[in-house]
């Protein structure tokens, strides 16, 4: 299953096979794949990460967010939209603030690549058992 976090882009887990010389994996790892405006990255590079048909797709959860932290959906909608709406103003005026998704990972620019980097105990958290074919692939 994935999120589209509106005018940011799309969370998700992939299941990625990989054969070994011995054996086959089948690690489960976190993708992001960014949907933003592109007049906000004029110059800025990033991977272009491909979605596999078969995940499904869901709206951020506003009412789920705000039963984290007690305030309105609306409110909390209100603030991420004004959030990344500020994240991109940033980054149109060559500013290059790093973008943290706490227990996720940090949306970064460097060298005018965006890239998504996972936490390790995010990856951890998916994949339990092939842990560091995971890590090494995101």
């Amino acid at each position: 299953q994935g999120v589209l976090v509106p005018g940011l882009g799309t969370f998700a887990v992939v299941h990625e096979q990989i054969n070994g010389t011995e054996e086959m994996y089948v690690v489960r790892r976190p993708v992001f794949q960014l949907d933003m405006d592109t007049s906000c990255l004029r110059e800025l590079v990033f991977p272009t990460v491909m979605m596999p048909g078969d995940i499904e797709i869901m709206p951020l959860d506003y009412w789920w967010l705000s039963q984290t932290n007690s305030l309105p959906p609306d409110v909390v909608r209100g603030c991420v939209e004004e959030t990344i709406l500020l994240y991109s103003f940033q980054l149109r005026d060559r500013q290059h603030p790093a973008f943290t998704f706490e227990n996720i990972g940090i949306l970064s620019c460097q060298d005018n690549v965006l890239c998504m980097q996972f936490h390790c105990s995010c990856i951890e958290g998916l994949e339990s058992q092939d842990t560091w074919v995971a890590l090494l692939l995101t």
